[in-house]
């Protein structure tokens, strides 16, 4: 039982000292992405509606303004609904020239929705809230950092579980051990910031590293769950529009949609593009849905027909489905509305917490350590 303790003890301190500083930058740029689109519009008040509340103009009205504003882009645009009532309009374009060759690097616009004016035009990457993503999601290293976030979010788990091994106290002694209490003495204090930081944030530091580890690793994630479960893949529609062909507007394609869904709230609109190679994609939120901005309730629309080529309805999702679409609101505390954003953001500052009074303690036994061995040789 001794030498397993000392087994663990050196996992758990190796491990803290080898990947501890990453999981507080990972933490902590975390915490920020929770509130990373208010933050935002603070720091770029330009971005902000001419007034609020404001009725919300015609999805077609929105899509000739992006047209107008880039008129060479002819890809298709996607249409984010805002959130709330005092946010504006969001568009993304993922195939800019100017990004070519990079693995994720849309260009990022906002709209006015009173006036239809484009009050921002940025690549994704190039302004701080989508440097700090990138930071977060692959240390700004594109596809091998993000490998390495998984890896990482992987060992994290060993090192939580070992922690929490080392202090467990049994079931007799749990209730005593949870109470939230701050001994004095900076050693013990020190300990007890520790103990409790690990024993009241598990929970959410295990999640939160096998929700990004997963989020991280999606292939792989899928790859594990497909012998439990079928997933549901995007259907491949393939058209052969003429790109002078005349095509339904975008409020045509939304209101096609809503037949398929009429209690649905609409959340995306994606383009067809000018050259009507793709077809409208529009994604609608249903009560129940683990994320409302990015819900998964999709319907595909022919451009120039009004076809409807294909629809997702996730109320018929298998459990592999309902996983995987849980992973990224569960991650971000979405799922739980505004208390659970707060909560992760709290638990963002966990590992801070936990390095620091850990690297405090590890320095302690040292040193005390050299003191009884300068007084053996003295």
């Amino acid at each position: 039982m001794k030498n397993a303790r000392r087994t663990w003890l050196s996992i758990h301190l190796y491990l803290g000292l080898s990947i501890g500083a990453l999981l507080v930058l990972l933490g902590l740029t975390g915490s920020i992405l929770v509130f990373y689109l208010e933050i935002d519009q603070i720091i770029n008040p330009q971005i902000e509606p001419t007034s609020v509340p404001y009725e919300m103009p015609a999805q077609q009205d929105i899509l000739d303004a992006l047209q107008q504003a880039h008129p060479t882009r002819t890809d298709p645009w996607r249409i984010e609904q805002p959130m709330h009532n005092d946010w504006p309009i969001m568009a993304r374009y993922y195939t800019p020239v100017e990004s070519d060759g990079k693995h994720f690097s849309p260009l990022m616009l906002t709209v006015d929705p009173v006036t239809l004016e484009v009050t921002s035009s940025r690549f994704w990457g190039d302004y701080a809230m989508t440097w700090i993503y990138d930071l977060h999601y692959s240390l700004l290293l594109e596809k091998p950092g993000k490998i390495a976030i998984g890896i990482i979010g992987l060992i994290s788990l060993i090192s939580f579980i070992s922690g929490i091994w080392l202090w467990w106290p049994g079931w007799a002694g749990l209730k005593h051990a949870l109470k939230p209490q701050l001994r004095t003495g900076k050693a013990r204090l020190n300990y007890d910031l520790h103990v409790l930081a690990g024993s009241y944030g598990l929970v959410f530091l295990l999640i939160l590293s096998l929700t990004g580890a997963a989020l991280a690793l999606p292939d792989e994630t899928a790859m594990l769950v497909k012998p439990f479960s079928d997933l549901t893949s995007s259907p491949k529609i393939a058209l052969n529009h003429s790109e002078n062909a005349s095509r339904i507007t975008a409020d045509q394609a939304v209101e096609i949609a809503r037949q398929q869904f009429p209690q649905a709230e609409l959340r995306w609109v994606e383009t067809p593009g000018l050259n009507n190679q793709k077809a409208w994609r529009i994604a609608m939120y249903q009560d129940g849905e683990p994320s409302r901005r990015f819900p998964r309730t999709q319907v595909w629309i022919d451009p120039l027909t009004g076809e409807t080529l294909a629809l997702r309805d996730t109320k018929h999702d298998t459990g592999g489905d309902v996983l995987m679409h849980w992973l990224h609101p569960l991650h971000n505390g979405e799922v739980f509305g505004m208390t659970g954003r707060i909560l992760v953001f709290i638990a963002g500052f966990l590992p801070l917490i936990l390095f620091v009074t850990g690297l405090i303690r590890w320095l302690q036994k040292r040193r005390a350590r050299r003191l009884v061995t300068s007084r053996h040789s003295a």
